[in-house]
């Protein structure tokens, strides 16, 4: 068994038989105005849905570590102090308990709860594609894979947009479950209507090239930047009968038990 609990932007702790992993760690109070660097500034408007302790949390899985919304004070507070953090080579030189993983890189972990633990690093474009890697900053998503998961891998997309490389983590791994970073992310008066992580339009061509059996959208509110809400991604995805049968729109705090 699974379970999955959204906890807040796309902080989502997920329990494997008693291993805990949390994904970009968000877990501070609403109200403050952050810089994402390169010029890039927003608000914090929601509230984290339960209180993480590091005790609890045997791995977290950072997709990147320079944008608040996805790593904010509090998180980083945590991040510190578990055991084993997995995130991109920038991460990694900052933080003394990371390991650095390029795309397509795997982690075994030997845990007695997991034996066969595998997490490999998957490629995420954060970026519009006329804008340079280095503005947004290298971001990697994730695949799980292990006994406990019989019936295909876990993905967890990272912050990124649509691109063809996305089709390949198809073609890699069977996937099971799918976590998707939405929202439409834009900065307006930086780059015009380039987006920065998915919107609906896109999430749907992801999930018929990936095909996961479990759709959970996360990262589409809580922050001033995102620019489509949730009843827009709503509606998208229920004009596609297949994907809305199988996507779970999580209510924060409460786990999703698969």
């Amino acid at each position: 068994m699974i379970t999955i609990t959204h906890i807040d932007t796309a902080c989502v702790l997920i329990d494997i038989a008693g291993y805990k992993i949390l994904t970009d760690p968000t877990l501070d109070a609403p109200g403050k105005l952050y810089y994402h660097g390169s010029g890039g500034f927003s608000r914090k408007t929601s509230v984290p849905a339960a209180a993480i302790s590091a005790a609890d949390i045997d791995l977290v899985l950072l997709s990147h570590h320079q944008h608040k919304d996805n790593f904010d004070r509090e998180g980083r507070k945590l991040t510190e102090q578990v055991p084993l953090v997995l995130s991109t080579r920038a991460a990694a030189k900052i933080l003394p308990n990371a390991r650095g993983l390029k795309a397509w890189e795997s982690f075994t972990i030997a845990d007695q709860r997991l034996p066969d633990l595998k997490i490999t690093a998957t490629p995420a474009q954060h970026h519009p594609w006329w804008v340079p890697e280095f503005f947004a900053g290298e971001v990697i998503g994730f695949v799980i894979e292990c006994r406990q998961l019989p019936d295909g891998a876990l993905y967890i997309s990272g912050d990124t947009v649509y691109f063809k490389g996305l089709g390949e983590i198809g073609r890699r791994f069977h996937i099971d479950i799918g976590i998707f970073h939405v929202g439409a992310v834009q900065f307006r008066y930086l780059t015009g209507w380039g987006k920065y992580t998915f919107n609906s339009r896109e999430l749907l061509k992801t999930i018929h090239e990936l095909k996961p059996a479990h759709v959970i959208p996360v990262h589409f509110k809580g922050w001033t930047h995102f620019k489509e809400k949730e009843p827009v991604l709503r509606n998208a995805l229920q004009q596609d009968k297949a994907v809305w049968e199988k996507t779970i729109i999580p209510e924060p705090g409460v786990p999703i038990v698969l």
